[in-house]
């Protein structure tokens, strides 16, 4: 291959040397003819720099018919070559590895027309090496390329050339049987940063010939290209592994911080929300897109801001506990905030870390444990008082009827004596009502109405409503379900309840009662009268507890004991009571009652 190359470039190069000859003699006596016909002064000077202007312009010229006589009678060669050359510096561009070596097998094989090509890929630290793509070899799993990784005198070449793939006398047996079942002939090193990461092996033509000397030293000069762009390769893979490690990572930390049950906000130095979780978008009713960038004063009550600055420069943790919140929809929410420096691995702090765990509820929960903790020894206490009293009221209650006998014809002390009586058996009722607190269990339940409960109370009550001037207005759902429940303890709920409102409307007003039908069996009852004030609520259920002021003729001043005893017997159907009242905007007791298979679920 190499001889008719020699002769090929003989032939042309001899007829370019005579044509320059006869272009530079040419040219030289036409400038120096040109300077002394036009500058006839200029003498010797003249012709030396014809002289040197032919010599800068020779150059070019040359290198220019050089490549005019290589396209001429190389055609194919040169364009291919070229062709390779653009190739190998565009392989860099490819990021994908795999693609990158398909397409360099691909393209070497249609260029070079070879019978086979393969490229092998050393590890990290190229002790190794291993078949990564290949054209024309198969069955080649399974062998021992170390022969790749050892010093060889051929490396001062450029590249290990096996005449012979299967007569390999200084190979080890190892080495030759890879090489044969390879049948490669040319194993070109590709270079990065000093170290061989690959190697470029590649057997004879489809016509069978070896690679000319100047085929071999274009895939040299490719082999570097090829290098670069493997490294590159590699560099964006583990670039491309790292960053998806890291996106997963922040997926993994995001949703730890979406997942957790308390509200996470970070803030920058100059105070502006940088990361706003699901559940501060719960407990303060904004969403993330609302808040995220605008500053903290712009999002949150004075009050909350003002803290927040008081803590801002002081190191450590700082905690507020039972905070109270009011969030942007009027919703007041009671929170425990955890204000610590938000800072790097370097420990700079880049903001500040703002953790709010929303414990209304749970202040609700501890309200309502300890009302059933102070119902439960108040009724203990009054079944023992109960007991205590009704002895002397019995005895009074005698000996006052006794009298009143006696003294029937004496009509002012038979007033008085009557007078005795009836308070005797208000305190007999007042007793009897303790004792009915204090006996929360051993009540017997059964599939009951609350409707028909509702409706045989209000006509009790018809009267007394009509006298005071109560509006009644009633919607009763008409496919309530039935629920698990005592009549006659129920009854004395809505009694109370009942009572309660018209005492509230002292110059009449409207008395609502409605029944709903959903997670729950409920009942509403609400009233347009004076309201609780905001102090009392938490105390509307103690015993003895009442806000009535003293009663008018022929009424009774209230014992306190209406709304504890509801509040017990509530308690005694698995229900749940709940008030909201304004003072002037009248008051509103909402009563939950479990549906029946809830109910048997939960005793289950």
């Amino acid at each position: 291959m190499d001889v008719d190359l020699i002769f090929k470039r003989g032939m042309a190069y001899t007829l370019a040397a005579a044509a320059i000859v006869g272009a530079y003699f040419g040219v030289v006596a036409a400038i120096a003819e040109l300077v002394h016909t036009r500058v006839p002064s200029s003498g010797p000077y003249g012709l030396i720099l014809a002289v040197v202007v032919t010599a800068l312009l020779f150059d070019p010229v040359r290198k220019w018919i050089q490549e005019k006589l290589d396209q001429f009678f190389f055609r194919a060669g040169y364009d291919y070559r070229r062709t390779l050359i653009e190739f190998g510096r565009e392989l860099s561009s490819e990021t994908d590895l795999d693609k990158m070596l398909s397409s360099l097998v691909d393209r070497l094989a249609r260029t070079l027309l070879v019978d086979r090509i393969a490229i092998f890929l050393g590890n990290s630290d190229s002790s190794r090496f291993e078949l990564s793509k290949s054209f024309g070899i198969a069955h080649v799993t399974g062998l021992d390329l170390s022969f790749l990784a050892k010093p060889r005198i051929e490396d001062s070449a450029g590249h290990i050339f096996f005449e012979n793939t299967h007569q390999l006398p200084r190979e080890n047996g190892a080495a030759q049987e890879a090489i044969g079942r390879l049948d490669l002939n040319y194993y070109i090193p590709c270079h990065a940063r000093q170290k061989t990461i690959a190697f470029l092996g590649l057997g004879k033509t489809m016509q069978g010939d070896f690679l000319s000397s100047e085929d071999v030293e274009l895939l040299q000069a490719l082999a570097g290209y090829i290098g670069i762009a493997i490294q590159n390769g590699r560099l964006y893979a583990s670039l491309e592994q790292k960053v998806s490690e890291y996106e997963r990572l922040k997926d993994f930390n995001e949703n730890i911080v979406e997942s957790i049950n308390v509200g996470v906000m970070a803030v920058d130095l100059q105070d502006r929300i940088e990361s706003w979780n699901s559940q501060m978008e719960v407990t303060y009713a904004q969403p993330r897109w609302q808040v995220v960038g605008r500053s903290l004063s712009e999002v949150f009550p004075a009050s909350f801001v003002e803290e927040f600055y008081r803590v801002r420069q002081n190191p450590g943790i700082h905690n507020l506990y039972k905070f109270r919140l009011v969030t942007p929809t009027g919703e007041s929410r009671v929170v425990n905030v955890a204000m610590a420096p938000l800072v790097t691995r370097k420990f700079n702090v880049v903001g500040r870390l703002v953790i709010m765990d929303d414990i209304t509820e749970r202040i609700e929960l501890e309200v309502q444990l300890t009302q059933a903790d102070k119902l439960s020894s108040i009724g203990l206490l009054a079944a023992g008082v109960a007991h205590e009293v009704n002895t002397p009221l019995a005895v009074i209650s005698s000996y006052t009827q006794m009298l009143a006998k006696q003294l029937q014809s004496d009509p002012r002390k038979a007033g008085l004596l009557e007078k005795i009586t009836r308070q005797t058996f208000r305190a007999s009722e007042i007793v009897n009502n303790l004792l009915n607190f204090s006996r929360t269990t051993g009540t017997e339940l059964t599939e009951i109405s609350l409707n028909k409960v509702i409706v045989d109370t209000m006509a009790l009550l018809e009267h007394q409503f009509k006298v005071a001037h109560i509006q009644v207005q009633s919607d009763l759902n008409e496919k309530l379900p039935l629920i698990q429940g005592n009549a006659g303890r129920l009854q004395q709920v809505f009694l109370n309840l009942f009572l309660n409102a018209k005492d509230a409307m002292t110059g009449g007003g409207t008395l609502n009662v409605a029944t709903l039908n959903g997670e729950f069996v409920s009942v509403r009852v609400s009233d347009t009268g004076s309201g609780i004030a905001q102090e009392n609520i938490q105390r509307i259920y103690d015993p003895f507890f009442t806000t009535k002021t003293a009663p008018a003729e022929g009424q009774n001043r209230g014992t306190g004991l209406g709304l504890s005893v509801t509040y017990g017997i509530i308690q005694e159907h698995a229900g749940n009571i709940r008030v909201e009242s304004r003072p002037g905007e009248g008051t509103t007791f909402t009563l939950d009652f479990p549906l029946i298979s809830t109910r048997k679920a939960v005793h289950v």
